[in-house]
């Protein structure tokens, strides 16, 4: 929240007067589709220039679908109370879109630093994700509220203001973030869906029941012909060993072989081993602090238009 950014802001300033590094763990910047999509947002004879987007249709958009009652490895997955507690996990306009505002962030602007200035919010909006006691019950294992949810108690149905939508833009670049998160989940798993566009092309991650759940990257030329788009990519292929195209209709798959497909938990070890070598040269990217600060300052003061009345 706002008290929060107040202290982050502090935090970063004594960092630097102590000589200590701060980073944030940014995992999804490890994930192959994304950076993929980052590369290829770098290659103008595919992608162009990102365009400037408008409110209703924005040049880069962000969301990710969550769930609180799911099976992993065949079990019931187990959450502490207090992960339904806003006031302690943090609402979900200020908790997983601090990922998506990063990546947004990351992709259109990359290795450039940002000022909050550069930042101005048009609209956000919050809402729960009801539980009955049963459901409470089925993540938690308690029978009952504890005292600290009954604020959000009402009918004996317990609200989680896990929802969000972030509008803005961001150096006149119009951008949309969005998380839910769903009670349980019918099929599949947790969801990112992503979307540059470019004057060329637009770079779309999906990851729905056509791709069986597992995020997939599409280019989606803007009458570009096929052969300048193979010719650009020969170059990314160079880089990113196995990479292929495969023609879909009227755009590409980016086939990708499973070695760069690390998962969630490896991306920890690599968000690691950055650290390490930042660590080793004593120093972040020029860029990198300003904007961590830039990313905080939009999704608190988000947060704080999504709760004025």
């Amino acid at each position: 929240d706002a008290k929060g950014y107040q202290m982050l802001k502090k935090a970063f300033a004594t960092a630097q007067k102590n000589k200590v590094l701060l980073y944030d763990i940014m995992t999804e910047r490890s994930e192959i589709t994304t950076l993929l999509q980052r590369e290829l947002s770098q290659i103008p004879a595919i992608f162009g220039q990102l365009e400037r987007g408008t409110p209703d249709n924005p040049a880069v958009v962000k969301e990710s679908v969550h769930h609180f009652f799911k099976y992993v490895s065949g079990v019931p997955l187990k959450r502490p109370a207090w992960f339904m507690d806003v006031a302690q996990q943090g609402e979900g306009i200020v908790d997983v879109t601090t990922h998506l505002v990063d990546l947004v962030q990351w992709a259109a602007f990359p290795d450039a630093p940002l000022k909050t200035s550069d930042a101005k919010l048009l609209s956000a909006k919050r809402w729960p994700t009801t539980m009955t006691p049963k459901e409470f019950e089925g993540i938690t294992g308690l029978s009952s509220f504890p005292d600290y949810l009954q604020k959000d108690v009402t009918n004996n149905a317990l609200s989680v203001y896990a929802n969000g939508e972030i509008n803005y833009t961001l150096k006149g670049i119009h951008a949309k973030v969005k998380v839910l998160w769903n009670y349980s989940i019918p099929e599949g798993g947790d969801t990112h869906y992503s979307i540059m566009r470019g004057s060329k092309a637009n770079l779309e991650i999906r990851q729905g029941k056509a791709e069986k759940f597992v995020p997939q990257l599409y280019i989606k030329p803007l009458n570009v012909p096929d052969s300048e788009v193979q010719t650009a990519f020969a170059a990314l292929q160079k880089k990113y060993e196995g990479i292929a195209l495969q023609k879909q209709g009227d755009e590409w798959l980016v086939s990708i072989p499973d070695r760069y497909r690390t998962g969630h938990e490896a991306h920890f070890g690599e968000v690691m081993e950055r650290f390490l070598q930042y660590h080793a040269a004593h120093k972040l990217p020029a860029w990198e602090v300003p904007n961590m600060l830039v990313k905080y300052y939009i999704t608190t003061k988000a947060l704080e238009m999504a709760k004025k009345p």
